[in-house]
């Protein structure tokens, strides 16, 4: 039986990851310190994976976990947005020693598979859209604390692909773009609409309501419900090729606005959009060209409508769990 160890396996990505493996037959090991996961969302297959709690920037953590692995997917990673401005140094702490000591490790244990989550941050404006695998990567502007989680997954990929030349037997990265579903965490956009929006619901009987907004709305989005994310994930991981690079999300764009607009009318309201000021170094339009995986086999199925009502079904009912709630 293949041992598979799963980095940051208590997070969104890394949850629903672990259920694939061991629905598929492999046995799991997973490391996370619960800084932002958490291992409830897994309390009900507790007894099918070996959980250790540990930090990613422990290097004698990280070498016990690996120790007896066949493959690592190494996930563990400080995600959300509002941390890029508000803990850059932790971003960047856990990035570069998380990959620093994912590959000691693999290497003094023989580990032969790494597959690496990286994302469509490394990329930031891309020069074409639909945007393929091999656009320049960059930092447009190093006093911008934002891109400490793109330039620490720059390092992550240059690493990768460079030790995995002589080390390793097979190295695949991924780059999530903008997945979502119930229990995404709170610090993204569609949980920030949906439970905006639950409020100005119950505060107002209005049937148009004045809903706030980063930007204009006219920026552009293509999302990938979870289970197609672990889908394309699992078609990667048996038959992507040796130092691969592989864009996972759907080619469905829509607007900011007009997301608003469907969170909007999940509860019945129509709304108006009230602009606000951009992010400092946000990205008008991302959409992955996907054609690498989907000839691979990968074919996302979920439409954004139907995964954005379970999203909101499930933000509405936990919406007391809420940081701020």
């Amino acid at each position: 039986m293949t041992v598979a160890l799963v980095t940051g396996g208590t997070g969104f990505i890394g949850s629903a990851l672990v259920r694939r493996l061991v629905k598929d037959g492999t046995s799991v090991r997973v490391l996370d310190n619960e800084w932002r996961g958490n291992a409830e969302r897994l309390s009900d297959i507790s007894d099918e994976f070996e959980f250790i709690e540990g930090d990613i920037r422990n290097a004698e953590t990280v070498e016990n976990a690996v120790k007896g692995v066949d493959a690592v997917y190494h996930l563990a990673y400080v995600n959300g947005t509002e941390f890029f401005y508000t803990k850059p140094e932790l971003v960047l702490d856990v990035g570069v020693k998380g990959i620093v000591n994912v590959i000691d490790a693999c290497m003094k244990c023989d580990v032969g598979d790494l597959i690496v989550a990286s994302s469509s941050e490394v990329y930031q404006s891309p020069p074409t859209v639909p945007t393929s695998e091999n656009v320049p990567l960059i930092v447009p502007d190093v006093l911008n604390p934002r891109y400490s989680y793109g330039g620490g997954k720059i390092l992550t990929e240059l690493m990768a692909v460079n030790y995995g030349r002589s080390h390793f037997d097979r190295v695949l990265i991924f780059r999530p773009h903008n997945v979502y579903g119930p229990d995404m965490g709170w610090e993204h956009v569609l949980p920030q609409f949906a439970l905006r929006m639950k409020k100005l619901a119950e505060e107002s009987d209005l049937l148009t309501l004045k809903f706030p907004i980063q930007g204009t709305g006219a920026e552009i989005r293509s999302f990938v419900y979870i289970d197609d994310f672990t889908d394309g994930l699992m078609v990667m991981a048996d038959k992507g090729q040796h130092l691969g690079i592989y864009h996972i999300g759907t080619q469905e764009e829509i607007t900011m606005a007009k997301l608003a607009v469907m969170v909007g009318r999940s509860y019945g309201r129509e709304i108006e959009i009230v602009p606000g000021e951009p992010q400092v170094g946000g990205t008008a339009r991302r959409c992955p060209d996907i054609s690498k995986l989907s000839a691979l086999g990968y074919s996302p199925k979920v439409t954004l409508s139907n995964g954005l009502n379970h999203l909101v079904d499930w933000y509405d009912e936990h919406a007391d769990k809420a940081p701020n709630a």
